[in-house]
């Protein structure tokens, strides 16, 4: 996707890297969360890109209808356990032919099994958190407004194999690098078969992330909110 003039929005963005990518390569990149502490971090990360960043509640979005071509977020929607107001305010604030990107934990994985484990044990870093299938997130989407056009698995690099051993080592005053050391051609090579498996039919099953993009279901009347992103409020900083 071309994003150069383009209006986009991470909801929920944490540090904001993704954002400031956006911004490099040519969009009006907008970045909200609701932390101000997360929005300190997304300030350094997006210094001198341009790319504006807003305080702001998920489930109430301060932006005029209908006014970005790109909404996403990536780990987000599983951490509520209501989630339709968050993707009905998605789809009010997209334009008529814009995409809706949602990036989540995938059910079936090792990955989600240990996760769960360590969310009864009161041990998961994050809090509760759920999880979802291809089909359980497109009938999500579905049912609150968007139309899933595609979907995509997305695979741990490094490893969750890798990382156990690290973190196993690390406790007994091991310390292995983040990533593994791997000889070029053998790194080129899995890298290859990777993206070759994330991209196929069977990727959105094997992940551990699952991703969908969708479009409005039905394009409302509204006129496209165009321009500097229809902010309601004066609640953005750069």
């Amino acid at each position: 996707m071309d994003v150069g003039g383009r209006t986009c929005l991470e909801v929920g963005a944490a540090t904001a890297r993704d954002t400031a990518s956006l911004a490099r390569a040519g969009a009006f990149a907008v970045a909200l969360d609701y932390s101000p502490a997360a929005l300190a971090i997304a300030r350094a990360e997006c210094s001198g890109t341009g790319a504006v960043l807003v305080c702001g509640d998920a489930f109430r979005l301060p932006f005029r209808d209908g006014c970005f071509d790109l909404v996403f977020h990536q780990g987000v929607l599983e951490h509520f356990r209501e989630p339709g107001g968050l993707l009905r305010e998605n789809v009010r604030v997209l334009a008529d032919d814009g995409l809706v990107l949602v990036d989540v934990p995938q059910t079936v994985h090792p990955y989600t099994i240990l996760k769960k484990l360590l969310i009864v044990l009161g041990a998961w870093f994050a809090g509760w958190e759920t999880q979802y299938t291809r089909r359980s997130l497109e009938a999500l989407l579905a049912a609150n407004g968007l139309e899933p056009r595609r979907a995509y698995g997305r695979f741990m690099s490094p490893s969750l194999a890798y990382r156990i051993l690290r973190e196993a080592l690390f406790r007994v005053g091991v310390r292995l690098p983040l990533h593994p050391v791997l000889i070029p051609p053998v790194h080129r090579l899995r890298a290859r078969i990777r993206g070759a498996v994330e991209g196929s039919p069977l990727g959105p099953s094997l992940g551990y992330v699952v991703g969908v993009f969708a479009g409005k279901a039905e394009a409302p009347s509204a006129a496209h909110g165009g321009g500097e992103a229809g902010f309601k409020n004066q609640g953005a900083v750069r």
